[in-house]
């Protein structure tokens, strides 16, 4: 009997289910005799070729995924992990940098240049927002910040030199869910560009890609790795032409990816759907309490069904992850610190999406600009991790006992 290739196999996946997709996936490496269960850590700078030719030709080939040309240009670990992405964000190809931020700043340099004009969300995360206003301008691009919840308005801002707009759904602090089909339909009318970072989704619950979107990017760093110990971006490319420039690019910047990194992103993948599926109902359990709190005036949850994203969030989104805010009533801020400092379950951090839960003060208003962020109390971010959801109430609610305290003092 003859055995169907194992590229065409490969090929013939995307039919199966996200769960197979990220058990199988990313395996094949052609190998004599047996192979490994999972590709193996392949480190290497100088790349040998067998012949001058080969070697004088190797350019021709530095942007086909699996061709070894250089360190800098990756290894079988790496291409390994960007045939998974690809496949699970619907793009033509991935690419891996070494942070999530590394995903944000390769991508905006690759299409943006000197007189050009981009639209951002408001509510982007903190350093993507420092990288407009401190190197972007520095290089005579024109940044605009944008209200959120604009949708299809975003139309007015457009400017005749605007060559991208970059979205972040849900926002990193406040967690508003965008219109993201109005504002690319808009963007395909312009002939602009959008790119969007799809890190507190995933592709498994938001396909930004199926929407129109020309790029998602993604911080590895968080849930695809999921145990904190490795950073890694990923940036996909719906179309072939884009995906090959802001390889190119990336690759002139000098971003490499250890072979290291990409094997923990791999193996953090395969798991990546079980985990989630643990956060979402983890996220919205704790979420749901915390919005039957006293003290707690508001909760920032668009898995909720009280939250003002909701409706966006229920027609685009197909889950939840474990991250979220929420506004305490008006009280002293020392108050808000005694209920964090001395949580026992929670680490006070600024990642998530690993495997334990993270609490952290915000303060959402110093990073506006567009619109106005109003809070009478103090704001608190949560990561629920995976330890047992009642473990975790328990813990918070120790901590409201002592907010209750301090506040009354």
């Amino acid at each position: 009997m003859t055995k169907t290739p194992k590229t065409e196999q490969t090929a013939n996946r995307g039919s199966l289910s996200v769960e197979t997709r990220l058990s199988h996936l990313g395996r094949d490496l052609p190998k004599k005799g047996g192979r490994p269960v999972n590709p193996p850590i392949v480190r290497a700078s100088t790349i040998l070729f067998d012949t001058s030719e080969s070697f004088l030709e190797r350019g021709q080939h530095r942007l086909e995924l699996g061709y070894t040309t250089y360190g800098l240009r990756g290894t079988e670990t790496q291409f390994a992990f960007e045939e998974v992405v690809a496949n699970l964000e619907g793009g033509y190809g991935a690419s891996t940098v070494p942070s999530g931020l590394a995903a944000i700043t390769a991508t905006m340099l690759a299409v943006l240049k000197s007189g050009d004009h981009t639209l951002v969300a408001d509510n982007v995360y903190q350093p993507t927002r420092a990288f407009c206003d401190r190197i972007l301008t520095r290089y005579g691009i024109e940044i605009t910040y944008y209200d959120p919840n604009i949708g299809a308005d975003i139309d007015a801002l457009v400017q005749s030199n605007t060559k991208l707009i970059f979205m972040e759904s849900p926002g990193s602090l406040t967690f508003e869910v965008q219109d993201v089909p109005a504002i690319v339909e808009i963007a395909q009318k312009r002939e602009i560009l959008t790119a969007i970072d799809n890190t507190w989704a995933t592709p498994l619950y938001f396909r930004p890609i199926d929407l129109g979107v020309d790029v998602s990017i993604q911080a590895g760093t968080k849930y695809i790795v999921g145990h904190s110990d490795a950073l890694i971006g990923t940036i996909t490319c719906r179309e072939r032409d884009l995906h090959e420039l802001v390889r190119d690019d990336m690759m002139r910047f000098g971003f490499a990816v250890s072979a290291e990194d990409a094997f923990l992103a791999l193996r953090g993948l395969r798991s990546l759907e079980v985990r989630l599926q643990r956060h979402y109902a983890s996220g919205v359990a704790v979420a749901s309490w915390l919005s039957e709190r006293p003290e707690v005036a508001r909760v920032f949850y668009p898995a909720l069904p009280g939250d003002p994203g909701h409706a966006l969030w229920k027609r685009d989104f197909t889950g939840a992850s474990s991250l979220f805010g929420f506004e305490l009533r008006p009280m002293p801020l020392e108050a808000a610190f005694e209920m964090i400092d001395n949580l026992e379950l929670f680490g006070i951090g600024a990642s998530w999406g690993g495997f334990e839960s993270l609490v952290q003060p915000t303060r959402p208003a110093r990073s506006r600009s567009a619109t106005r962020w109003d809070a009478e109390g103090p704001t608190v971010r949560l990561h629920i991790g995976l330890e047992a959801v009642d473990d975790l109430i328990a813990d918070l609610g120790n901590g409201f006992d002592r907010l209750r305290r301090a506040a009354s003092v």
